[in-house]
């Protein structure tokens, strides 16, 4: 895993062989950032990663200034990757969360600035996270929220689509919640 821009710029770390998640792209993540960091100044915000993973979007707000990260993942394996690459680097503004990630959205009290939501493709009630999530507690105004899916998805009926994004096989949907 590789961290592409900010304060932890150009790190990789080691993933473990037995992961079960399935990490966005480098590619699809520069470009994804890129995109945010013109929506968004990611300096002094809070953040949330959904379904974390290897946590690479999760240290990817982090390095770009994000006062606080929060990651879920359930899966014990992503869990303990996230803590130890939190460790490595020695930032205490990371909070890991070994949870599930329906059940985080369900039970939110805190919102975030930035919600970014990236769920196994093929799993069941995959299409009904936007909607659980815009109609939770989790997003305050003027935080944005992004949905990576398969081309086999279109959020755009939802509310407070803004923009839709594809890089190779990766798609993105955009939210933003007006003020």
């Amino acid at each position: 895993m590789r961290i592409i821009r900010g304060k932890y710029g150009r790190r990789r770390f080691d993933v473990p062989t037995n992961i079960t998640a399935r990490p966005t792209t480098d590619f699809a993540r520069e470009n994804i950032f890129n995109v945010l960091e013109n929506l968004i100044d990611f300096e002094g915000k809070t953040a949330l990663d959904l379904f974390a993973g290897t946590g690479a979007v999760s240290f990817e707000f982090l390095s770009r200034g994000c006062r606080q990260v929060t990651s879920v993942e359930k899966a014990p394996t992503q869990y303990n990757f996230i803590r130890s690459v939190a460790a490595k680097l020695g930032d205490s503004n990371i909070r890991v969360v070994r949870a599930d990630a329906l059940r985080f959205i369900d039970t939110a009290v805190t919102a975030f600035d930035i919600i970014f939501a990236d769920p196994p493709y093929n799993m069941e009630g995959f299409g009904e996270i936007p909607a659980k999530v815009l109609a939770s507690k989790l997003l305050k105004p003027g935080s944005i929220f992004v949905m990576e899916h398969s081309r086999a998805y279109d959020f755009s009926s939802l509310p407070n689509f803004a923009e839709h994004r594809a890089y190779g096989s990766v798609n993105f949907s955009i939210f933003i919640i007006p003020d």
